[in-house]
């Protein structure tokens, strides 16, 4: 069976891999290319070595809870080679009204689980938090999915969304909450309103049923990464396809169907025949490939909208860092009118990242609220980084090392209804023989997902 993987990011290479092992599980005799039109595999995973420094240019972790991509390193062999957080250090800060506020402890996300801490944490005013604490005893929702902003305004209150949910969404989908699907990515605040009414109440029981990982003894926290940074895993996942199936620097410009067979043509030239093809590309590069195939579904694509973001890394001795860095980092709301997102304290959260006596920060910027900031010059984005870290955390000598990575269009947005889009994406697709859809695109946007969307294309594609 010839397959043609298109795409060569963490879902392609997942979906190429799966295809392998699969082929080789029901006996079937695979001839594989997966086609990337950059230089190198692993799309917004890269990490490098500079320095003693190690530093990530995209993801610098996965989730452990979604078990995809940790079966997947175990399946390669290379469960040994990742490292949890320092759970000493589990704090999150918030940037408001010009100082760093800890996140209280027991804080879900959305809304708090332990009462003293939140009671009196510094971050909230009186009035806020009795709203906050009105979650108790107001009604149930109704709506099969509203946007996260109306969720926490109805359930919480617009200050738990503008010191909280907003920042903390931003880092993790760079999105706006008034437009973000609640269904579509947090469904689990959906469901505890359907179950218990009340968020907190909710959250309260779920944690005494399963207490949060990382805080009984589990082998493996919340977040893991890789001892040598995340590029481990696409190297691994590289040496295991067959030689030379790999095919770098070609763009993919044309998909055709021609009888029983899919015909492949890039940019450069270069022509493939196969039986089986997975996409995993971003939503619009997809929707360019199918729009004479099927252009209703070109549409449905096109009409997932991408957010742009950089990461900017600094290091710097830790005799010039005022700030004891007894965290994993902050968050920053839109209102505080910062250029940073969100900031981590890298070598803080995992072990490896400074060599001796230095620290390695990393700021995040842009995002659907932010856009405009990605049109400023590299050395102004480092100015504005800089300037606010010395805000932050009293940082004001030069740093001894400086990254900045930019990823235009890179993250999907999954706006209110987004899971209808989804299914008619899926059923559409469904109905062009032999080709498989994939990516971050549809249902999660971090690794474990992009490594359970790439699998399951290589399972619907691979067949005896």
């Amino acid at each position: 069976m010839k397959l043609v993987v298109i795409g060569g990011g963490i879902t392609g290479l997942a979906a190429a891999h799966r295809a392998v092992e699969l082929a080789r599980e029901r006996g079937v005799a695979l001839d594989l290319t997966l086609i990337e039109a950059r230089e190198r595999l692993g799309g917004t995973i890269a990490s490098e070595r500079v320095d003693g420094f190690l530093v990530e240019a995209g993801p610098d972790s996965f989730l452990s809870e979604k078990p995809w991509a940790l079966a997947l390193c175990r399946r390669l062999g290379v469960e040994d080679r990742l490292v949890r957080t320092d759970d000493r250090f589990r704090k999150v800060f918030v940037w408001f009204g010009g100082r760093l506020h800890p996140l209280p402890d027991g804080f879900q996300l959305l809304a708090p689980t332990a009462m003293r801490p939140f009671v009196t944490s510094s971050l909230f005013s009186l009035p806020g938090k009795l709203r906050m604490a009105l979650d108790l005893v107001l009604p149930r929702g109704h709506a099969d999915d509203e946007s996260l902003g109306a969720f926490v305004r109805r359930r919480l209150g617009a200050e738990a969304l503008e010191r909280v949910a907003q920042p903390l969404v931003a880092g993790i989908y760079t999105a706006d909450p008034d437009d973000l699907s609640l269904a579509a990515t947090m469904p689990r605040f959906l469901e505890v309103e359907r179950l218990d009414r009340s968020i907190i109440l909710g959250l309260r029981r779920a944690l005494a049923r399963a207490p949060l990982p990382g805080t009984s003894g589990a082998r493996w926290s919340l977040f893991v990464t890789f001892a040598g940074g995340m590029e481990e895993l696409v190297v691994t996942l590289a040496a295991r396809l067959p030689p030379g199936a790999a095919v770098l620097k070609q763009r993919v410009s044309a998909l055709a169907r021609e009888g029983e067979r899919w015909r492949v043509r890039t940019a450069e030239g270069g022509a493939f025949d196969a039986e089986r093809v997975i996409v995993a590309t971003e939503a619009h590069a997809t929707a360019r490939l199918v729009r004479y195939l099927d252009p209703s579904l070109a549409n449905l694509l096109g009409e997932i909208p991408y957010s742009s973001a950089a990461t900017i890394s600094l290091g710097y001795r830790r005799a010039d860092v005022p700030h004891p860095l007894d965290g994993f980092g902050f968050v920053v709301p839109r209102s505080e009118g910062k250029a940073l997102l969100a900031g981590t304290f890298s070598s803080v959260k995992y072990p490896g990242r400074a060599p001796a006596g230095h620290v390695l920060l990393r700021g995040f910027l842009g995002g659907m609220l932010n856009a405009a900031i990605l049109t400023e010059d590299d050395g102004a984005l480092v100015s504005r980084a800089r300037a606010e870290l010395r805000e932050a955390l009293g940082i004001t000598a030069e740093p001894v090392l400086t990254r900045l990575h930019r990823w235009p269009a890179s993250m999907p947005q999954y706006r209110v209804g987004h899971l209808a889009r989804a299914e008619a994406i899926e059923h559409a697709a469904a109905a062009l023989p032999g080709l498989a859809l994939a990516g971050a695109a549809y249902r999660g946007v971090g690794i474990a997902d992009c490594v359970r969307s790439g699998e399951a294309a290589a399972e619907r594609t691979v067949e005896v």
